[in-house]
């Protein structure tokens, strides 16, 4: 029984990661760009080249979209009507409605569709999440993310646009992990300083759960000298989880999550990568029919949130994620 074909739309940068994925999973890959880029990727990393995306979607089983997030919506929509299963690279679209479009699309169809938040398969935040879910530790009270990066220097990231800005693209792994740990979010307050167009860039954020919790997200896009660096601390009665990129490569605990637990929660491997184990866990759920770590509706509720931050940078308030369309 051979694997299936995946068909990867896009030759940017996170097909780069995408590629050597698929393959090192024992998939063939065919791969179309517009950019005309598809050969010189193949040519280094691996795969075939289809000529045209009516190719693509013909020899493949599983198609992935690594285009900007513009094109996402019509590439999803044709994949599904193709009656192909799709991973789409994350945020699923520049809006809510794009994106509940997409899903109802893939519903009609039939097919799956899985948005890339890779995050949760970061080993430092997927042990957060097992630690809250399992009841090792209660639920956080206070939450803090940061991501920190070079400002990108591809020019659609830098047309809100065309990515949403920063907040869209790179703050919404946070605004997922955020969610993804303690629940939903009902309303945001959000600040800026700087211009992504032009200069570095922050933002902060303030997200207020439901759950009554507090989550607080630090985004940078700087100077391109600049380390990628993330991490998060998240606190709740009697225990603090805390992980930074460049200082500590897993989680560390302080306090007692429970009696006798160990110091470190838990031991992970430097070897896995998360972008394999996330496509690795798409396509078990393909196969399986079972569900994957993130769902679709997990990407629809994440552009609600960068939507809202982006609504309130613009009016200078409170905005509540629910009216946000």
């Amino acid at each position: 029984m051979t694997a299936p074909v995946i068909g990867l739309i896009g030759a940017g940068g996170i097909a780069q990661v995408h590629l050597p994925g698929w393959l090192s999973l024992g998939f063939e890959v065919v791969v179309h760009s517009l950019d005309g880029n598809a050969p010189e990727l193949t040519g280094r990393l691996g795969g075939r080249v289809a000529a045209s995306l009516d190719e693509l979607l013909e020899r493949a089983d599983i198609v992935d979209v690594v285009t900007p997030t513009g094109a996402h919506r019509e590439l999803v929509e044709r994949a599904a009507a193709a009656g192909r299963h799709i991973v789409c690279e994350k945020p699923l679209a520049l809006t809510a409605a794009d994106a509940a479009a997409m899903i109802a699309a893939c519903e009609r169809a039939g097919v799956r569709l899985f948005p890339a938040h890779v995050v949760r398969y970061f080993p430092a935040y997927a042990a957060l999440h097992e630690a809250v879910a399992s009841g090792r530790v209660s639920a956080p009270a206070v939450q803090r993310f940061f991501r920190i990066g070079a400002r990108p220097q591809t020019p659609w990231y830098l047309d809100r646009a065309r990515s949403g800005g920063i907040a869209m693209d790179q703050m919404i792994h946070d605004f997922d992990q955020a969610r993804w740990i303690v629940g939903e979010v009902e309303a945001v307050f959000a600040t800026q300083s700087g211009d992504e167009t032009t200069t570095s860039t922050t933002v902060q954020a303030m997200l207020r759960h439901r759950s009554g919790a507090i989550t607080h997200v630090n985004g940078v896009w700087g100077a391109e000298t600049l380390d990628f660096h993330t991490g998060f601390s998240a606190a709740g009665p009697g225990w603090l989880l805390e992980h930074d990129s460049l200082r500590h490569p897993i989680l560390q605990l302080h306090g007692r999550a429970d009696a006798g637990g160990p110091a470190y929660l838990p031991p992970v491997s430097a070897a896995t990568s998360p972008y394999t184990a996330e496509l690795a866990d798409f396509a078990a759920a393909i196969r399986d029919g079972g569900p994957a770590r993130v769902s679709a509706d997990d990407g629809l509720h994440a552009v609600r949130i960068a939507a809202a931050v982006n609504r309130s940078l613009a009016q200078n308030a409170e905005v509540t994620v629910e009216e946000t369309p």
